[in-house]
This record gives C-alpha cells, structure tokens and sequence, in this order.
C-alpha cells in the first residue's frame, strides 16, 4: 500500500531506541525525512534519520530547541510524532500514593505531559501552515490508573486528553490529532537489565526471564505475546498518511487484547 508519504517530514522524539527509533526508520522508509530527537543519540538513528538532535525533552527549552532545529533542517514539519516518555526505571519507586515523592511524580508529569505539551505549542504553526498530523504514543495505562509506577498512568491519562483538546481546537483548521496507545511492546524497558521489567521481576521475588515468560498469562494478553516496536511504527505511519485522512480525535490500542472493554 501506498501511503503518500515521499517528501513529507517528520519530527520523532524519544527516536534513538525502541519504539521511537522503530517509528523514525518506518517513516524514513516510506519517503519522510527525519529528524529524530533523544537525550542520547544513537548509531542507528543517525543511519536514518536526516538529522539527530540531542536534547532534554523534559525541559520546555529542550522542547522548544528541537522544534527550531527541526524547522531549520526539514523547512517545514508535517508529522509531529511525540513518542517520548516513561521515565528512567533506576529513578522510579514502585509505590503508593502516599510512599510516592514529589520529585517522581513532577518528573514523570514533564517527561510524558509538559514536554509533549511544549513541542506541539512549538511545532503548531508549522503544522497548521501543512496542514499537518500530530501523534502521541499514550499507553493503555491511560486506562488503567492504579497499574505501574504513581504518577506515569496519570501523566499519560492527561496526555490523551490534551490530544482530544488539540483534535476539537484545530481539527476544523485541517490538523489532524490522534493518540496510539500500546500495551507492553518488546524493548530495553521490559527486556533490558535495568529496565522496569527487571525491577518489577527482582519485587516480586523472580527471575526476569521468568517474569518475561510468565508476562502474556500474567497481563491476560489475548494474543499470548506483547507487541513488537515495528507493529507500533506501522500504525504511526498509517495515521501520519492520506490513507487515514478522515481520522481525528481518535485513541488506537495495540496491547494484544489486554483491555477487555473499550
């Protein structure tokens, strides 16, 4: 399938593993020059991408920074995909509210709302002049508040709602919003050493690659499996084209039928 997209441009954060860097090499594949932004640039983005960006997304300067270094590499920006988020697993406390300190829950709240927040205001007129798309990758965690880390579901439950606000306030002037929401996907964060996968395996008293083992019965995840990073980007670039023109406001989950009721 054709999807339109050869001589588009795109601006990807969180670009340099992972999702992100799944997402970047979907788009430069399809024709989309990229600049991919992360806190630490890798090889493998750099192989795809028109240009990386080293920056702190947590931050609105950062956030600002990269939307002005993108529009000074690509002219333009067609596709915003903020891809950027969860929080850095060593720094995370699995704890209740209460047990939960302020500097996590600011943390979490900057890296997957305020940045967000600030490189979309930075990056809108440009999106509104191509008459662009913007895409956030949420999480089912939006959904489910009282699973993960105090305050990431919370951050991300605000995002998609800061998605439907920008969807209602600009769609009429022919930008598109939407949000993907994944499920587990098969990255550093469940898989890595250090990762929230690792951590959540030694609190429960287990291996990790028992805890990996055991994750599709544990999630009730219909699919018996979690999802792939490559799954996630192909949708990204879906709704980045033509082919889902018509398609504003919405939320998509990819979780291998984790939620049972939408």
């Amino acid at each position: 399938m054709d999807l339109g997209l050869t001589g588009k441009t795109a601006l990807v954060t969180g670009a340099s593993r992972g999702i992100g860097l799944a997402i970047a090499q979907e788009l430069a594949a399809e024709g989309v020059r990229v600049v991919g932004a992360a806190r630490t640039i890798t090889p493998a983005l750099e192989k795809v991408a028109a240009a990386a960006v080293s920056v702190d997304l947590s931050t609105t300067e950062g956030a600002r920074g990269v939307v002005e270094s993108a529009l000074s590499e690509l002219g333009g920006i067609d596709i915003l995909v903020n891809n950027v988020g969860g929080g850095d697993a060593d720094r995370l406390e699995l704890a209740g509210v209460l047990d939960t300190d302020d500097e996590q829950l600011r943390n979490l709240f900057d890296l997957n709302l305020f940045g967000v927040i600030s490189t979309t205001r930075a990056a809108l007129p440009s999106l509104l002049e191509r008459g662009g798309t913007v895409i956030s990758i949420s999480s089912i965690n939006s959904r489910l508040p009282a699973v993960g880390p105090t305050g990431y579901s919370e951050a991300k439950a605000a995002l998609a709602s800061f998605s439907k606000r920008l969807s209602e306030e600009f769609g009429p002037q022919g930008l598109r919003v939407n949000t993907v929401s994944p499920g587990p996907v098969a990255t550093d964060i469940w898989h890595g050493e250090n990762g929230l996968g690792a951590k959540l395996a030694k609190a429960n008293g287990i291996g990790h690659e028992q805890f990996l083992a055991a994750m599709p019965a544990q999630f009730n995840i219909t699919s018996g499996r979690i999802s792939t990073p490559g799954e996630i980007a192909a949708l990204v670039a879906f709704l980045a084209s033509e082919r889902s023109a018509n398609t504003h406001g919405a939320d998509f989950v990819v979780d291998g039928g984790i939620l049972k009721i939408a």
